[in-house]
């Protein structure tokens, strides 16, 4: 399912989803599952749409149902809750991008200003130009960095193992090799005017 496909729970009375989130800041499992229930698919996609690898992806997931339980009466507008988690989950899948690729640290600022969490067709044909524009890019590296990036940024990404057995890179090798392959396209795009402020 994309970030254009997610379907938000259906709206509830705030003083139900007030309810269910103080029986989650008591800590009861029902009410736990309800919440999972109501608002899982929503994190799952806000974390997809990132297409970090499984154990990362995982990770996000985690610290936003983290960050839920620690916070469960603080929540102001629970009627809002889908939106607060899709942007937890989008904080949780940035703060790990910044902290395993060296991109640039106003892409931590972005999640700040996050307040619709479903995209405008605007947005969405902006974003859609946007990935078509860098996957062109892509098509004009080597075609081992080729290989790699589509096996690694994929729907479903794979993990290192699976992609090294796939590209026939040591699984020694996939980390550096991805690292020399997105510097390489990060020049690309910044010969061409698509520096970090582009984006």
């Amino acid at each position: 399912m994309t970030t254009a496909e997610i379907s938000y729970p259906p709206t509830c009375a705030a003083s139900s989803v007030a309810t269910l989130l103080l029986r989650v800041a008591d800590g009861e499992p029902a009410a736990w599952r309800e919440i999972v229930r109501r608002y899982g698919e929503v994190v799952s996609a806000a974390v997809r749409s990132f297409r970090l690898q499984d154990a990362d992806a995982h990770d996000a997931i985690q610290t936003t149902w983290l960050q839920l339980a620690t916070h469960a009466r603080q929540i102001r507008h629970p009627e809002r809750l889908g939106g607060w988690l899709v942007t937890t989950a989008r904080r949780a899948c940035l703060h790990i991008l910044r902290h395993t690729t060296p991109s640039p640290a106003p892409i931590y600022a972005l999640a700040e200003t996050v307040v619709d969490p479903v995209p405008g067709p605007e947005q969405l044909a902006v974003d859609a130009d946007a990935t078509r524009t860098l996957w062109n890019f892509v098509d004009e590296l080597p075609p081992h960095r080729q290989t790699l990036l589509r096996e690694l940024f994929t729907e479903h990404p794979r993990g290192y193992a699976e992609v090294a057995r796939v590209t026939g890179i040591p699984v020694g090798g996939v980390g550096p090799t991805r690292a020399r392959a997105l510097a390489q396209l990060r020049g690309r795009l910044e010969q061409h005017g698509f520096g970090p402020d582009a984006w």
